[in-house]
């Protein structure tokens, strides 16, 4: 059996791809994660294709829908964006306008939706507590709501990564997570590709199964 999956993102999901072969999966989660699953179901032909392009925003993933979603076709599709469309404002704490990060995202879940047979993982946006960047919050919280409830109507599973990192901190260092509070280190990377691993399950049985 094979299963096509198309990794999607910013800066997380690239992590130092090599953007001339996008089944090179980075230092990222995706690596890990395609490590786990791969364990997991050694009877099925995995095709794992990162896509991910540091800087990203949601903007940047409606201009790409077409050549980098839609004609890719793949049987999974995971989308991690979010933190960009915030940090990238935060200097002068213009944020994007809220219904802006809603209409952009939703017409790439609804692209995927409409045009592809994928299976939609939605993973959330998250920030890891560092002194500099705590003030993120203000305009990340409203965006993580957001996609909370774009999930609810595209998605077929939802990966809560700011909690569950927020969970994993208690009793650890957050910043050995990520140091700046954005980029995963090698042990976020590789907590984030294990969640991944496990929160995609039901979807590989089901399509084992049927």
């Amino acid at each position: 059996m094979k299963i096509k999956l198309l990794f999607q993102g910013d800066s997380i999901t690239d992590a130092d791809r090599n953007r001339d072969d996008y089944h090179n999966l980075g230092n990222g989660y995706p690596k890990y994660a395609a490590e786990y699953i791969s364990k997991a179901y050694p009877d099925v032909d995995f095709e794992f294709i990162n896509l991910g392009i540091s800087g990203n925003q949601t903007a940047d993933l409606v201009d790409r829908l077409e050549s980098d979603f839609i004609d890719i076709q793949p049987d999974i599709v995971s989308i991690l964006i979010g933190i960009n469309d915030v940090w990238h404002r935060a200097a002068d704490r213009k944020w994007l306008p809220d219904d802006v990060f809603e209409a952009n995202y939703r017409k790439v879940l609804s692209g995927l939706k409409n045009r592809t047979k994928a299976k939609i993982i939605v993973m959330e946006p998250f920030l890891i507590p560092v002194e500099d960047k705590l003030y993120f919050r203000e305009d990340l919280a409203p965006k993580i709501e957001i996609v909370r409830k774009l999930a609810r109507e595209y998605a077929d599973i939802y990966i809560p990564t700011d909690g569950l990192l927020a969970s994993a901190f208690i009793g650890d260092e957050p910043t050995s997570y990520a140091a700046d509070g954005v980029h995963p280190t090698a042990k976020g990377a590789e907590f984030i590709g294990k969640l991944y691993a496990q929160y995609i399950s039901p979807i590989v049985d089901n399509m084992i199964a049927n």
